[in-house]
């Protein structure tokens, strides 16, 4: 287990171990259980989308879709617990992280170079948790859309139109996309 103080993002190795009683198990399996069902949602519904559609129409499908799912996902939870996307390289605005938020997709980034990226992170600040699911990417087919777009002039054309201020491209197999950030208040 990883856990990050909003004061000692360098050093989450070493304070893990300090922490760990800091984070309740209810906290853990409600980002595991949050996190698991956005990603199955938006996964399921994606996959469906290229089987039936094609890629383009499946762009168009996240385009219109992702954010409407990861709200009915938000719509779903009890109270105080929400989850959101997030990215250094984003899509799309919404998935903008907050400067805090950047620092742990940093220190993630930093931790996957150094082959010690954990499964999960959490940030504890009084009452509030902010429990963070990496996304790397580990499926070809993640890579039609944010791999090298020159590969499909259509898609790059739809992808200019659609998201004009796109970042969210030139991954490779093994990078880190962004985070699952499900944010818990107890």
């Amino acid at each position: 287990m990883h856990i990050l103080k909003r004061t000692a993002l360098i050093p989450v190795l070493l304070s893990s171990i300090l922490y760990a009683q800091d984070i309740p198990q209810e906290v853990l399996d409600t980002g595991e259980k949050v996190s698991q069902e956005l990603m199955k949602t938006l996964s399921s519904k994606l996959q469906h989308a290229i089987k039936e559609k094609g890629l383009i129409q499946a762009a168009s499908f996240c385009n219109t879709n992702a954010l409407t799912l990861t709200e009915e996902v938000n719509l779903h939870q009890v109270q105080g617990v929400s989850i959101r996307r997030i990215s250094l390289k984003e899509r799309n605005a919404a998935n903008t992280p907050t400067a805090d938020e950047k620092k742990v997709l940093e220190s993630m980034q930093k931790m996957l170079e150094e082959k010690q990226l954990p499964s999960y992170l959490v940030e504890h600040e009084g009452k509030r948790y902010k429990y963070y699911k990496p996304l790397v990417i580990k499926k070809e087919a993640c890579l039609k859309c944010h791999g090298d777009l020159s590969k499909n002039p259509e898609l790059s054309q739809f992808m200019k139109e659609h998201y004009p201020f796109d970042k969210a491209q030139g991954y490779k197999m093994g990078d880190l996309r962004g985070a699952m950030v499900v944010e818990i208040i107890q």
